[in-house]
């Protein structure tokens, strides 16, 4: 068995875990604030959908590196165990940048919708995670 495959396959499921729980956390946020709008007759932006999406910009930085790991490991076979560990790691860490950018969108939901006001910080706060991410995936394909 080539468990560099596996590693490439872990690297796109582990971060769509991330992403998908920090989706989920924002989206649960957005619809909160929204309601808090409509009970307060305020208009409800549709900006808050920006803050849901970051996270998944995370799932292509996985699978770009996945469409690395795969020809690495079927090239080098014997090396499969580090390739594997290569798509754990990276996957985690991937994918916990998809989540921790998924909480601060929570907050910034929250915060637009009661202030009306922010949006361009918010924005630069949730996307300062997304380096952590880029930079995981092009160091490791460096490593390849």
């Amino acid at each position: 068995m080539n468990l560099g495959l596996l590693g490439a396959s872990l690297v796109l499921g582990i971060t769509a875990i991330g992403a998908g729980l920090g989706i989920g956390s924002c989206a649960q946020a957005a619809i909160g604030a929204w309601k808090k709008c409509f009970i307060t007759n305020k208009s409800a932006p549709m900006t808050l959908l920006v803050f849901a999406g970051f996270p998944l910009t995370q799932v292509f930085y996985a699978f770009i590196l996945m469409g690395q790991l795969k020809p690495a490991a079927f090239a080098n076979p014997e090396l499969g165990l580090l390739y594997c560990g290569f798509g754990i790691i990276a996957g985690f860490a991937i994918g916990v940048t998809a989540y921790i950018q998924g909480k601060a969108g929570a907050a910034a939901c929250d915060a637009l919708c009661e202030t009306g006001k922010g949006f361009a910080q918010y924005i630069s706060v949730i996307g300062i995670s997304e380096p952590v991410a880029l930079f995981t995936m092009v160091f490791t394909m460096i490593s390849l």
